[in-house]
């Protein structure tokens, strides 16, 4: 099964000689972080003792040479998108930029037809005029995994079933 062969190699763990164990791994360790963004997908863990301690790298991220997940945005100039520039930044490179989802309204030329776009700095949600905005995400997939990214009308799916 390729799916599967794909998921596998893509797979993290915080478990291990150097690592967590199971059974002393509190809630704070498991749980979603905002610098997971793009990095970490925050839906496909394993149930049971393992939840949140075995991951899988999202769609379009990928560890750089410092061992460190980044994930890719592309860069925004002057509410102009620029879609042969893109960037992949780390979480704590990421928290200094204004970033706007994927989805904005934009003309054939990529500059960005809204006045105030919904993004993240810092981690939060924030309400950008479009001068603000530094980059954007390349995709509305770049959250989730290869597999999750597979399921059939996601963003409209209970939570439960998607899990």
């Amino acid at each position: 099964n390729p799916l599967s062969e794909l998921t596998n190699k893509r797979r993290l763990t915080a478990l291990g000689p150097g690592g967590l164990s199971r059974d002393r791994a509190g809630l704070e360790v498991r749980d979603v972080h905002p610098s997971h963004y793009g990095r970490i997908c925050p839906i496909e863990t394993p149930e049971g003792p393992n939840i949140g301690l075995i991951n899988n790298l999202s769609t379009y991220a990928r560890v750089n040479e410092y061992g460190f997940i980044t994930t890719p945005y592309r860069k925004v100039i002057n509410g102009i998108i620029q879609n042969d520039q893109v960037e992949y930044l780390t979480a704590d490179q990421e928290k200094n930029f204004i970033i706007a989802q994927s989805n904005v309204n934009q003309d054939e030329n990529g500059k960005i037809l809204d006045e105030i776009i919904v993004s993240r700095f810092n981690g939060d949600d924030y309400m950008a005029r479009v001068e603000e905005i530094h980059y954007i995400d390349v995709s509305p997939k770049q959250i989730v995994s290869v597999a999750t990214s597979g399921i059939p009308f996601l963003e409209n799916d209970d939570a439960n079933r998607a899990l």
